[in-house]
Parts: structure tokens; sequence; C-alpha cells
């Protein structure tokens, strides 16, 4: 989930991705997204480096799929009680 003043989801970004790729320019398709252009290019960028996955928010990819092996294994999301609300 994105901060709630984020000019771009990662729908969004799926979007100012495909925008880029048919041909346009980048400042042109920041400028209609309401984003900066360095920012535009940051998320064209990540898409290239990583493909859809570099489209995600940051904290999400943080929490739930990188390695955590200095606490075997489990990610931190999983070991917060009721995180899923599975106590409700």
């Amino acid at each position: 989930m994105s901060h709630r003043n984020a000019r771009l989801t990662v729908h969004g970004r799926r979007i100012l991705v495909e925008r880029v790729r048919s041909g346009r320019p980048v400042a042109h398709v920041a400028a209609e997204m309401g984003i900066s252009r360095p920012t535009a290019h940051k998320w064209v960028r990540r898409w290239k480096a990583e493909g859809d996955a570099g489209l995600a928010d940051f904290l999400h990819t943080y929490n739930h799929h990188r390695c955590h092996t200095a606490l075997d294994g489990p990610t931190p999301i999983s070991r917060v009680n009721n995180a899923a609300g599975q106590y409700t």
C-alpha cells in the first residue's frame, strides 16, 4: 500500500511504464501523471532492472519478500501478532 500522499500506486507505475514503452517521452508522461521527471525515470529504471517486481511498494517488498537469515527465515511481518487480522 502506498502512503496517502503518493502520486502513483503500483497500478499507476505500470501505466507510466506502458506509456514510456510506447515511445512517449518520459518528461511528457511525468507531467501528465503529476510527478517529477526524475521520479518517472526512477520507476522506468526499476522496471527495466527488475520487471514488474520493481514497481512494488518498498515496504511491502522489504517486509514480505527479502531474505531474513538473521531471523532464521521468517519475514518480519509474520512475527507481528495479528498482522493479518487472524485474532479478531
